[in-house]
């Protein structure tokens, strides 16, 4: 009685006929598996929600007073159909680049902004316009609104670059973006704590030193990470402001 001889796949030659079906169904079960993997992968990331430019609106001009620590903001006294009058928003200069040092952007000065909106949920910037038609010095007079102090908090969730954020990139936040962050930190773009619950209506918060200055760059270590940290609150605006205690700062597993 002869063995049946088995079938042997050599490199070189054809496929043998009784393999194929096994090599069929081998490589259908790899692709389905890596497809899978791909789907829970992506499902189990935060979604980025709605967010990016604006260009829909068009280039917009609004005017108001600027609150320049710990980045400069602008409260609205004169917005328009897109940003409306009363709002705080934030700004940024072209690519990686903030507005810290533009002197024109001093304390309570009133100026005529232009740009393009970046926007996610009740987070608004203004991406200035380059050169002189960013920012236009004007002759009038407002104030401040008062700030309204919120106490000291311990809050979690996570510090983001704020452009990137509200859409520059996405998803804007998480360790996958902690490397274009701290660049854009680097380059003075406001930084934004997401906290895991609402607080006073918004999850967003400006974030800024113990001093009221910029956030220490000792803290960039924990951008992009799950992190619980003890901050004082203001409201300035509708915008809420933390400045956080960098001795509290721990990342949370």
């Amino acid at each position: 009685m002869t063995q049946k001889k088995k079938p042997f796949f050599v490199g070189y030659l054809g496929i043998p006929k009784a393999l194929k079906g096994f090599l069929l169904k081998a490589s259908l079960l790899i692709f389905a598996g890596f497809a899978t993997g791909g789907v829970l992968a992506g499902v189990s990331q935060d979604d980025p929600g709605e967010a990016g430019f604006r260009f829909d609106f068009g280039r917009q001009t609004v005017s108001g007073v600027i609150q320049a620590e710990p980045y400069p903001i602008l409260h609205v006294t004169k917005g328009n159909e897109r940003i409306k009058t009363g709002r705080t928003i934030m700004l940024t200069g072209q690519g990686k680049s903030g507005v810290s040092g533009n002197k024109a952007l001093s304390e309570e000065t009133v100026v005529d902004a232009t740009g393009i909106i970046l926007k996610r949920g009740d987070l608004d910037m203004l991406q200035l316009a380059g050169g002189k038609r960013g920012i236009k010095i004007t002759e009038a007079k407002d104030e401040l609104p008062e700030s309204q102090y919120l106490g000291k908090w311990r809050l979690q969730g996570e510090i983001c670059d704020g452009k990137c954020l509200v859409g520059a990139m996405q998803p804007g936040r998480g360790l996958a973006h902690k490397a274009c962050a701290i660049l854009c930190l680097f380059g003075d773009i406001p930084p934004v704590f997401v906290s895991t619950q609402p607080i006073e209506g918004s999850e967003f918060m400006l974030v800024g030193g113990p001093d009221g200055g910029p956030l220490p760059e000792s803290t960039y270590d924990y951008i992009g990470q799950f992190v619980e940290v003890e901050a004082e609150l203001e409201r300035r605006g509708d915008m809420l402001v933390m400045l956080v205690d960098p001795a509290t700062l721990k990342a949370v597993k």
